[in-house]
This record gives C-alpha cells, structure tokens and sequence, in this order.
C-alpha cells in the first residue's frame, strides 16, 4: 500500500474540490435549460443566478485555493494531514456556501467565512513551509 504523502493528500482533496466545482457547473447548465437563459446570458430566473453565482465565486476561490493546496504539499510543515484537512474545510464551506446561498442569499456569510479561513490557513502553512525549506529545516 503507497503510504500518505502530503502530494498523495492533497491530491485527493483537488479532486474533490473540481468535482464540487463541476457539479456547481452542472447546476448552472440544468437551471439554464430549466428556466430557459440562453447562453451568453448570465441573468434571467433568480434560482439560475444563484447557482451561476455560487459556480463564479467557487471558480473565483479555486484561483488562491489550489496553488496554496499544492504550495503546501511541495513545502510541507511537520503533520503532512493539516492542509489536506484544511483543504476539505474549505470544500465543506463551499457546501455550506452552495446550501445557504441557493436557500437565501443572506445566509451565504458562514460558507463564506469557512472557505475565506481555510484559504487563509493554507497561506500561513504555504509560508511557513515555504520558509522552512529556505532555511532548510526540512
């Protein structure tokens, strides 16, 4: 069996995350057919919008998750599993984002907030790992 690594981890949370996001993508293809929005258009049914908007902010977020996802796994800090698992927070909180966001547009903040922290922690292991391995502590 190949044991855990921290690219073996945090490859398993990318697929994850793109099959979140493809399944967001998906949404917003069946509202555009439901509720009859022609391509290019981005307005109509207030549902498709909600569902194209929760794509665009995933797809938005995915730009300074995945780099850090993947800065962690080339510059590990010691507990290889902390930013796979901050990884899948912010997978969680895209959830809750998609959930909420689709319920009321209001209650989108604690989605939001999961995701907006989790990439903040992964920034601050992506630095110190980073770090680390120019000092050469690794």
């Amino acid at each position: 069996m190949t044991p855990l690594t921290a690219p073996l981890l945090s490859a398993i949370v990318t697929i994850v995350a793109v099959m979140f996001y493809l399944y967001a993508a998906m949404r917003v293809g069946s509202y555009r057919v439901r509720f009859q929005v022609a391509a290019p258009a981005t307005v109509g049914h207030p549902t498709f919008e909600r569902a194209f908007r929760v794509q665009m902010n995933t797809l938005e977020q995915m730009a300074a998750f995945l780099p850090l996802l993947w800065l962690t796994a080339l510059f590990p800090m010691p507990g290889i599993w902390i930013a796979p698992l901050v990884g899948l927070a912010w997978v969680a909180g895209r959830i809750l984002y998609l959930r909420s966001y689709m319920r009321d547009p209001k209650s989108r903040a604690n989605g939001a907030m999961i995701s907006g922290l989790a990439i903040i922690a992964l920034l601050a292991l992506a630095i110190g790992g980073v770090i680390r391995a120019a000092l050469g502590w690794v």
